[in-house]
């Protein structure tokens, strides 16, 4: 809760020198945030890199887990846990969309979801890197359009992401490298 505080991500953080890799550090943040044994995690794949607000190579990794499993956040790190339904970040209820041009000049598209959790009778705001993971995972997964705009070629959802983050990291670099 010291960085980004009130906002909604999923558990990780960063590598530490005993990390072996990012499915290393993603199953240790998660047993540090959440409780989640790295045994009781089948790991699927990582999905394409994003860059954070602050210019952070932030790779998603992404498994199964038992639906049995009891979260048990860190006081220290979460302030509350909630589930949305994968289908909702193709198929929102509250949605809507904004452009943003990073500090390196690339424009994007920031997708941003409001979810009434019926269960803790609130409303959470998903935005920013965390809603595009969501989303992106969504379309592999699901394989159809969402009722929403995105920056992804549909029919070449993987070449299309690994452009858009190239372009990305190209224009980041290139900020950069104009900077010294």
């Amino acid at each position: 809760l010291r960085r980004s505080p009130g906002e909604v991500c999923f558990p990780g953080g960063k590598s530490e020198a005993t990390d072996k890799d990012d499915i290393d550090t993603a199953l240790r943040e998660a047993k540090e945030e959440v409780g989640l044994q790295p045994e009781k995690v089948e790991v699927i794949c990582r999905l394409m890199p994003g860059i954070d607000k602050m210019n952070n190579l932030v790779t998603p990794v992404v498994g199964f887990i038992e639906d049995t499993f009891q979260i048990t956040p860190n006081p220290d790190e979460v302030s509350e846990v909630f589930v949305v339904p994968l289908e909702y970040f193709v198929k929102p209820l509250n949605y809507k969309t904004f452009f943003y041009k990073t500090s390196s000049g690339y424009l994007t598209r920031i997708h941003c979801f409001t979810y009434d959790d019926q269960e803790h009778k609130k409303s959470f705001k998903i935005w920013g890197l965390t809603a595009h993971f969501a989303v992106f995972l969504a379309l592999v997964i699901f394989g159809e359009r969402p009722t929403f705009e995105v920056d992804y070629d549909l029919d070449n959802l993987i070449s299309s992401s690994e452009n858009n983050f190239i372009n990305l990291y190209a224009s980041i670099y290139e900020r950069k490298k104009s900077n010294l």
